[in-house]
């Protein structure tokens, strides 16, 4: 479902996020195929400095549909930035890709704090968002860091993952599961 990014990959990534119901919403606003080449492979590189971490989303037979990042990384939080084609959205893509990749940041890389800022006209992202159970609104919390965020022209909300709620709603979950598998 993750794996690391490829630059063999770019061609069909870049026509899932040039649809104009994604475009809007990604990071790297390629205007071309060739551009969100050279953008993925600056990517990588800021990877292996340790920058930023990225991984390409795939469905179940390994086609790429969408990335989940984490950029901004700093003293173990970041910002988390995910999006995922227009045929994919709305089949549970979004959360599995979440919490695998959550689990990597929390217990690989030792981050405590992951935040996610969510344009206030992307209701889609923000209903999705706020159905994860370790997802806590942070506009309140946080009014430095929001501030810093909507210094621009676009307005975010500011949402937080804590990996101690990650931690221990996800083992809640877990332990759920198994039960009803008795």
């Amino acid at each position: 479902m993750l794996k690391h990014r490829d630059l063999h990959e770019c061609t069909e990534l870049y026509e899932l996020l040039s649809h104009p119901a994604v475009f809007p919403f990604v990071r790297q606003k390629a205007t071309s195929a060739d551009e969100y080449w050279f953008m993925t492979k600056q990517l990588i590189e800021e990877e292996a400095q340790g920058l930023t971490i990225s991984r390409t989303i795939t469905d179940e037979w390994g086609q790429p549909i969408g990335t989940i990042s984490i950029h901004d990384v700093e003293d173990g939080a970041g910002f988390l930035g995910t999006w995922i084609g227009l045929p994919y959205q709305g089949k549970g893509y979004n959360q599995k890709a979440k919490l695998l990749f959550l689990n990597e940041l929390f217990f690989d890389y030792q981050f405590h704090t992951v935040f996610l800022r969510i344009r206030v006209n992307n209701v889609r992202s923000q209903r999705a968002a706020l159905k994860l159970p370790y997802v806590l609104e942070a506009n309140d919390s946080h009014p430095t860091l929001l501030a810093q965020v909507n210094s621009g022209e676009a307005q975010y909300n500011l949402y937080k993952i804590p990996k101690d709620l990650f931690y221990l709603t996800t083992a809640h979950e877990q332990v759920e599961e198994e039960e009803q598998a008795m």
